[in-house]
């Protein structure tokens, strides 16, 4: 077999039995569908196994292809970092980079950082999946993933670069409007804006139950964390958010942070960047070095609700 084109064909597989569809990954990758199913075709010709069993409802990896999926994401990762580590002997950064965020972290604060590590290296490029699902590093190969709240034990490489405390806050019209609470248990009487499925953040039915609120309350309710933010900044009720995502607000005003006598604790945690290699290739090292460096030099979110307070 040629071990360019098995290397080739190996990388397919792996999308395919990750995405379980063949037309999904030629969709993603600018392809025909026919065109994948032949990769995968060739490798099972060349390995002399059935790798999937097919139907017209749905394609499912067997015991082989079960096999070669654990073993291919490591020789891929291997592949990649011995790549990147060849080229960074002339001290160069490039090549591709795969980054997994929540959504409203990575548009507030990767993104506009980007630019300027771009700028440092041009060679160099990223893939930035933003999403709320906690990703499989490994499986997914990807090189990095940052989360935010306490993580689990687990087997990843992990580098806190941040932290984070839950405040509660409200605009200045909404309070004109209702009123200033100032303790907790006057909140049963206000707006209240939160997640629409309270299961990987902090959310008001966290904190007090979920009996402690009526339906009535909640103005609204939506997963998106800048969706929110940005209806506690129209007035639209009091909101329960992470200092990251409103600090600037809090600076400017449009956002007012509440102390309320008998709140329950909001005990800080962390922000995590994860991988799964144990040792960092150089595009991983130089995301990591320049994400926390511009955090750090930038008006930090902490600064900002510390200001404000």
């Amino acid at each position: 077999m040629e071990s360019i084109k098995f290397a080739e064909n190996l990388a397919m597989f792996v999308d395919v039995a990750q995405a379980g569809s063949f037309s999904a990954v030629a969709r993603r990758k600018g392809l025909v569908a026919s065109s994948v199913a032949r990769q995968i075709d060739a490798l099972e010709s060349d390995l002399k196994v059935v790798l999937f069993t097919r139907s017209t409802r749905a394609l499912v990896t067997t015991d082989a292809g079960e096999l070669l999926l654990a073993r291919a994401v490591k020789i891929l990762h291997a592949m990649s970092d011995v790549r990147s580590e060849v080229a960074s002997l002339d001290r160069s950064v490039q090549g591709l980079l795969r980054v997994a965020c929540v959504p409203a972290f990575g548009r507030r604060h990767v993104v506009p950082h980007l630019g300027s590590l771009f700028a440092k290296h041009p060679g160099l490029s990223v893939e930035l999946e933003l999403t709320e699902r906690a990703v499989d590093a490994v499986v997914e190969r990807f090189d990095v993933v940052i989360r935010v709240g306490e993580q689990p034990d687990s087997s990843l490489v992990s580098r806190r670069i941040g932290s984070q405390r839950y405040i509660i806050g409200a605009s200045p019209a909404y309070l004109e409007r209702y009123g200033r609470p100032t303790h907790f248990h006057e909140l049963s009487r206000h707006r209240l804006i939160d997640r629409q499925h309270s299961t990987s953040m902090r959310g008001w039915r966290e904190i007090e139950g979920d009996g402690a609120w009526q339906p009535s309350q909640f103005a609204l309710e939506c997963d998106d964390c800048d969706a929110r933010r940005l209806s506690a900044a129209q007035g639209l009720g009091i909101a329960l958010m992470p200092n990251w995502a409103i600090g600037e607000d809090l600076a400017a005003g449009r956002l007012v942070a509440l102390d309320l006598a008998g709140a329950p604790p909001q005990p800080e945690s962390g922000i995590y960047l994860l991988r799964a290699a144990p040792r960092a290739n150089s595009r991983t090292r130089a995301f990591t070095q320049h994400l926390i460096g511009s955090i750090g030099r930038s008006a930090s979110w902490i600064q900002d609700a510390a200001n404000a307070a």
